[in-house]
């Protein structure tokens, strides 16, 4: 009978999810938080009724793939491309000022014994690859949050997506430069060449396939089930090659692909189809198991008191970073906000590059605790913030 346990799972996580993302709803917050806690409730934090399975964490996978593939198709691409360098430069700021900060604060902390780090050399590899933690970017909250504002073409969700997809290759290379500090087997030449061929990759088999996919669907005055299946295909093809053959993150390559099918005809029959996928099924068990991860760890009163700063400093530097790049390229003062906001959360990318870091050696055992505390904060109180300040946006055009 135990075999049979995952179908209880997983009524479980869709039960909670809706009904506490209807509960957000009335207070009129987005329903997403209601899924996030959903997952901190039922998972080992709290209460231990759903631990995080081999199927969760598959399913889970396969839910922000397909979400960030929806973002991309519903992205418009003339807009994308507009915001292009403006979202080099947020990204770009997005990352060296949390890097800064992420350095500093451990640099304050980490005094010989006060977080039971040795060595000197360790130490500031430490220290710098805590910075490197807090650049990363997690745009899968802030995507959910924003298609439940209907603000994902706004101007500011245009640049959030541009900055995030740019914040992720920027975030590969300094990990490789960081991490090959301290594993002479990673090579930043390599790692280079492979994102240069990742874009060329994209270009030469997203032309072949919207083409293709276009003349294809011309051919038929209706809509047919067959589009979606072969979009979904797509989709995960182009997750797959992304990860395993240029090390760039899935969802990278999933946002790509909805993007090459942005411009298609079909592409709305396509998006509605795949909603239904997403929001049914895949969608809460991705933001449940974000939830599921968290676990309260014991902690002595030093490393509470670097929980309090790094989290503080997590929201602080990715708010100010993004914020200064959207100012500088025009954007309002209410819209550069947004794309702060929008940014903050850290999401599964930030637990992934501490596991990265933990493996060579630049991630001390008792640090984990902290940084799935920031994970898990950043990523709750992102849509938070993003559905106050886009309130204010309609305050101000009220007025």
């Amino acid at each position: 009978m135990e075999s049979y346990k995952f179908l209880l799972d997983l009524a479980i996580i869709l039960l909670s999810t809706k009904l506490l993302g209807l509960l957000f709803q009335k207070f009129k917050l987005p329903q997403v938080i209601g899924a996030l806690l959903a997952g901190i409730l039922i998972g080992p934090a709290v209460f231990g009724i759903v631990q995080k399975s081999e199927l969760i964490t598959a399913l889970s996978e396969i839910g922000v793939i397909l979400l960030m593939f929806l973002a991309g198709v519903e992205t418009d691409i003339q807009e994308f491309k507009k915001a292009g360098t403006a979202s080099f430069v947020i990204a770009l700021m997005g990352v060296f000022i949390p890097l800064a900060g992420g350095f500093a604060c451990l640099y304050f902390f980490n005094k010989p014994g006060l977080l039971g780090v040795k060595g000197s050399t360790t130490v500031m590899l430490e220290n710098v690859f805590m910075g490197v933690i807090l650049t990363a970017t997690s745009v899968s909250i802030t995507v959910q949050t924003l298609k439940e504002l209907g603000k994902l073409n706004s101007a500011a969700g245009t640049a959030i997506m541009g900055a995030a997809i740019i914040d992720d290759i920027l975030g590969i290379i300094i990990l490789t430069i960081v991490t090959s500090m301290a594993d002479s087997s990673v090579k930043l030449t390599t790692v280079l060449l492979k994102i240069v061929l990742f874009f060329v990759f994209v270009v030469a088999v997203g032309g072949v396939y919207y083409f293709a996919f276009k003349k294809w669907t011309e051919k038929s005055e209706e809509n047919k089930r067959r589009f979606v299946v072969i979009s979904i295909a797509f989709c995960l093809f182009m997750a797959f090659a992304s990860e395993h053959f240029f090390g760039v993150a899935d969802i990278t390559g999933a946002f790509f692909a909805g993007l090459i099918i942005s411009s298609i005809e079909k592409s709305h029959y396509v998006e509605k189809r795949c909603d239904t996928i997403s929001y049914g099924l895949l969608s809460p068990i991705f933001f449940t198991s974000i939830g599921l991860t968290m676990t309260l760890p014991k902690m002595s009163s030093t490393l509470i008191f670097f929980t309090i700063a790094i989290i503080t400093v997590a929201v602080i530097t990715k708010y100010i970073g993004c914020m200064l790049g959207a100012k500088l390229f025009g954007y309002s003062h209410v819209e550069s906000k947004q794309i702060g906001i929008g940014m903050i959360s850290r999401g599964e990318v930030a637990l992934i590059v501490a596991q990265k870091g933990a493996a060579v050696g630049l991630v001390a055992a008792n640090l984990m605790g902290p940084i799935i505390l920031m994970v898990v904060v950043t990523t709750v109180i992102s849509p938070i913030l993003l559905n106050m300040v886009f309130k204010e946006k309609k305050e101000v055009v009220v007025a």
